[in-house]
């Protein structure tokens, strides 16, 4: 296991490279000139090439290039263009906001999504499972922004149950130490505000947790029925073994591994798919920080939060593979 793991992480090194290049590629095919963006139309020709001069913009693609992938391997992400601050420093609080969002999303996702699909297979053809898998269908179609301003108007506005947008109570911040919000409050014991990060995580969460909701339950439906057609299954069944345990505990747990997979795939889309989401509910993730970035031509910004969004990636997809192996004794790393 610990060379597979090791053997692994060693693969991934091609594939950062690759994704770096590619990124930089097609950041700099962006028209326009982030001097030209910072300085304002009204910018002296002589100011903007000073400026891109100060910036190292007017040296070939090849040495900025290599001028950053340099400061990789120092641990250096560079430099923000618009806020001259460490991309290091300042990419932490926008992408633990995803991670937050992700992370409650896809907790949803999981927990419904499966329980519908196993629901779905226990009792296939009945009016459940109709039901659910209709409401999969509907799911998986249902465009991510039309939902997001239905549940602000159901929600927050006829109902005024809950926030719009914004993390915590701007009356009541949540004194940050993590960034983390839900850890934060419950580091301080703070429970009134954890209550409150919790309201402001649920319109957004919801929206978010749609589509691998009804991802998770259709393929939780379809491997479940596969496994439930096994002999072992009706040799359980035959013995009088209670259905739920025949359920849960047999045919789960054979069951569960291209769930896995499906659930691995979701959740590095969630950290790198918010976009939408974070744009309507006014959320200070990581996708907002990288449009914004766009915006501006800020070729650090863009560069290292892609770059950190697709490790994250590869790393939940290496979870995933070792996660095999602990769910299914038959598979070996060898």
């Amino acid at each position: 296991m610990l060379q597979y793991t090791i053997r692994r992480l060693l693969q991934l090194i091609p594939v950062l490279v690759g994704i770096t290049i590619i990124v930089f590629l097609i950041i700099h095919a962006i028209p326009g000139d982030p001097a030209q963006v910072i300085l304002g139309q009204q910018a002296t020709k002589e100011a903007i090439e000073a400026l891109r001069s100060s910036l190292g913009l007017d040296n070939p693609l090849y040495v900025q290039y290599f001028d950053y992938v340099k400061g990789l391997l120092q641990g250096n992400l560079g430099e923000s263009i618009r806020t001259s601050t460490p991309v290091a420093v300042e990419i932490w609080p926008y992408l633990a906001a995803t991670i937050e969002l992700s992370f409650f999303a896809m907790f949803i996702a999981i927990v419904i999504g499966v329980n519908a699909g196993i629901i779905s297979a226990w009792f296939q053809k009945s009016w459940f499972d109709y039901t659910a898998m209709i409401l999969a269908l509907v799911g998986v179609s249902m465009p991510i922004f039309w939902l997001g301003l239905m549940e602000q108007w159901v929600f927050a506005i006829q109902l005024d149950m809950l926030p719009t947008t914004g993390r915590d109570n701007i009356r009541n911040p949540v004194e940050s130490i993590t960034h983390l919000y839900v850890v934060d409050t419950i580091i301080q014991g703070r429970f009134d505000q954890l209550w409150e990060v919790i309201k402001h995580l649920v319109l957004p969460g919801v929206a978010l947790a749609t589509i691998p909701m009804a991802i998770i339950a259709r393929m939780t439906r379809s491997s479940m029925l596969e496994v439930m057609r096994s002999d072992y299954i009706r040799t359980a069944r035959a013995k009088g073994v209670n259905m739920f345990w025949v359920v849960y505990k047999h045919s789960l747990k054979n069951a569960v591994i291209p769930v896995l997979t499906v659930i691995g795939l979701q959740m590095g889309l969630l950290l790198g798919g918010a976009i939408l989401t974070e744009t309507i509910f006014g959320w200070p993730g990581i996708g907002r920080y990288i449009v914004d970035a766009i915006a501006f031509r800020d070729y650090p910004v863009i560069q290292s939060g892609i770059l950190v969004i697709a490790t994250i990636f590869v790393l939940i997809n290496l979870v995933v593979d070792l996660l095999y192996a602990a769910v299914d004794p038959r598979i070996k790393y060898n």
